[in-house]
């Protein structure tokens, strides 16, 4: 699928050090990946773009060890100057995430952590400010 404009980029771009790590799929919870690759796409894109959002999901399903650079460089078009940030984010959550026994990266289950304390406390202050 690679094109030699592809081959081009990828040798002309610059990507950061953490590309260079493989990333095992199996290792890593696929379904919450996708839960954030759909909100994050959404959130730069502005809508949910079911396209692209499946385009990312085969991409990082497509095979066992993803090929993060490749991504980047096929994102590119729908995702324009967000793309090198959303991959980054993406494969350092990926590399948390097989690093993880759940496979889940520490660093959603810290915000999901923070999201629960914070709805329990909004929880027991909301029956107060009722009065």
């Amino acid at each position: 699928m690679a094109t030699s404009v592809d081959a081009k980029l990828l040798k002309s771009t610059k990507f950061p050090v953490e590309f260079n790590q493989k990333v095992d799929m199996q290792k890593v919870n696929v379904e919450v990946m996708k839960k954030w690759i759909a909100g994050k796409i959404s959130d730069i894109l502005g809508n949910e773009d079911d396209v692209v959002i499946e385009l990312c999901f085969n991409l990082i399903e497509g095979s066992r060890f993803p090929d993060i650079k490749k991504m980047q460089i096929q994102l590119t078009g729908f995702l324009d100057k967000d793309t090198a940030g959303f991959c980054k984010e993406l494969w350092k959550l990926c590399l948390s995430g097989q690093s993880n026994p759940q496979g889940v990266p520490k660093e959603l289950l810290e915000a999901k952590k923070l999201e629960l304390i914070q709805e329990k406390v909004h929880i027991h202050i909301l029956p107060y400010s009722i009065r």
